[in-house]
């Protein structure tokens, strides 16, 4: 454990004292993520998906669902970076996503996390999955790569241990991947700090399915173990191994497990099982095979008598990718954006507004709804309150106590959130007020609408040249019409106040913790 490791733990430790009958009367709390699963993949949500979600429609019935949720970003890095931070990634200046190797890890080695939060009040922290937020390699010389592509992978010395992967930043047990799974140059499983099977060669695509959805693949270094189509199968074996493992060695103690999937992020390579179980081809089937996901962890938490205390939280990283969602309607007449506009890397409700089912036995009512804005960077203060941990004022500055809404004491009138913040993969940001929806720039902040793909599909909303667009959510959702110039007011309102939350360096409130609850 390095000095900065040391001194961050002793610190968490301090500021979450462990209580013994506090620790056992916690809650367990399972994070399942999907990547690019969209508002309209779950028939929950889309009374016209063409995917049948049994599962998660299952959870949503003993749970709460939430019709307003966003992911803080419309891409992968900086959304998972936010989860785990409870604080906005555009604040960190990085631009853009991992795509291979590329480090050091986003998340800086002195910021509390939502695991070591966790951790510091007695909890056991388990990641099984997609990382995404950056890791660091070396070559043989010693010195960190830290850049993406095929020719960065090919340097590797799998002989050293890698220094800031998931357990250096919270998790006691880590495996998965380094990026997207099935995409970004290194098809290689990473257990704790190191990838104890090395990639041998180049990849061999030939064997793989061939269809629309299955263009994301990179030509690059696999290793003999790693099985393109049953990625997330490993996962899940991963995951189900642990909740086993827990209640056999440690079952008195409350856990956090991050169940980060890649389904179903393109290529859509659905396992043995799940081909053609669906009538919405290979991406269909994928959703599905994500959906048994979900339902193999209830299974596991019931058989291993963690289900009535437990909180399960189920969500997405974005909304769907361009070409599953344009595909997708014209092959099957399933619409994973619907009923919104955009898709994933757009700032529009399509690219951000994600399913959001919660779980909690005994606690949440059933089959309940809220209408609620939140943003998935609310989990960490919300989990800090469940768990009776004390926020600093320089941790999720981005986060927000949803408890009140879990437990069904939140007035429906009165708004958790007064503010929400979006980002897109330009750092392109927005603010949201109630039914207001301020876009600080032009176009959708991430695709192109000029590419013959989404031309079809662009909007004439009347911005023409205008610098930003202004939306009014409650009498248009779908976004297709540009108020700006009529409401010039509350457009600069809007935008004063994401300068203020862009200079202040936060958007939630300052916590006020009193000096004695400050680690000493």
């Amino acid at each position: 454990m390095s000095r900065v490791h040391f001194i961050a733990a002793l610190l968490i430790a301090t500021a979450f004292p462990i209580s013994e009958v506090s620790a056992a009367a916690r809650p367990n709390i399972v994070l399942i993520l999907a990547d690019d699963l969209g508002y309209g993949d779950v028939a929950c949500y889309n009374s016209e998906s063409k995917v049948a979600t049994p599962n998660l429609d299952r959870l949503a019935r003993e749970g709460m669902r939430f019709t307003d949720a966003h992911s803080p970003s419309t891409v992968c890095t900086p959304t998972r970076y936010s989860i785990l931070t409870g604080r906005m990634a555009f604040r960190t200046g990085m631009r853009g996503v991992f795509d291979g190797v590329g480090g050091p890890c986003m998340i800086e080695e002195t910021r509390l996390t939502l695991p070591a939060m966790l951790q510091g009040v007695g909890y056991t922290t388990a990641m099984f999955g997609k990382w995404h937020v950056g890791m660091t390699f070396f070559d043989r010389s010693g010195e960190p790569i830290n850049k993406n592509g095929l020719k960065a992978v090919q340097r590797i010395d799998y002989t050293r241990p890698i220094p800031d992967a998931p357990i250096h930043r919270g998790f006691n047990h880590f495996f998965g991947t380094v990026s997207c799974p099935t995409t970004d140059w290194l098809y290689a499983f990473v257990d704790g700090d190191r990838i104890p099977v090395p990639p041998t060669g180049i990849i061999d695509k030939s064997p793989l399915p061939a269809h629309p959805y299955a263009q994301d693949c990179r030509p690059g270094m696999i290793a003999p173990d790693f099985n393109m189509e049953e990625v997330d199968l490993r996962f899940l074996e991963k995951s189900v191994a642990f909740l086993k493992h827990h209640a056999t060695e440690t079952p008195e103690k409350p856990f956090f497990l991050f169940h980060s999937a890649q389904a179903v992020h393109l290529p859509s390579f659905a396992a043995d099982a799940f081909k053609g179980k669906t009538s919405a081809g290979p991406h269909g089937d994928f959703i599905f095979e994500f959906d048994h996901i979900v339902g193999e962890l209830m299974a596991a938490l019931d058989s291993n008598g963690f289900g009535e205390n437990t909180l399960v939280i189920v969500t997405s990283d974005n909304g769907p990718e361009t070409t599953s969602v344009i595909n997708m309607r014209n092959d099957h007449g399933h619409d994973g954006a619907r009923p919104w506009r955009g898709v994933k890397r757009d700032q529009w409700e399509g690219g951000h507004r994600v399913p959001l089912i919660a779980r909690w036995p005994g606690k949440v009512m059933g089959g309940s709804t809220t209408q609620q804005t939140v943003c998935l960077t609310d989990i960490m203060a919300t989990c800090a309150d469940i768990v009776e941990a004390n926020l600093p004022d320089n941790a999720a500055e981005d986060s927000y106590n949803l408890l009140p809404i879990l437990l069904g004491e939140q007035s429906k009138d009165r708004a958790v959130r007064e503010f929400t913040l979006h980002q897109t993969i330009s750092l392109a940001l927005a603010i949201r007020k109630g039914k207001w929806k301020y876009l600080d720039h032009r176009g959708s902040g991430g695709n192109n609408y000029d590419r013959p793909l989404l031309k079809p599909f662009a909007i004439d909303d009347g911005s023409g040249e205008l610098p930003a667009q202004l939306f009014n959510l409650a009498d248009d959702p779908g976004e297709t019409r540009n108020v700006y110039a009529q409401y010039p007011e509350i457009a600069s309102g809007l935008k004063a106040k994401l300068d203020e939350f862009k200079s202040s360096g936060r958007s939630a409130p300052m916590r006020q913790i009193s000096p004695d609850q400050l680690p000493r």
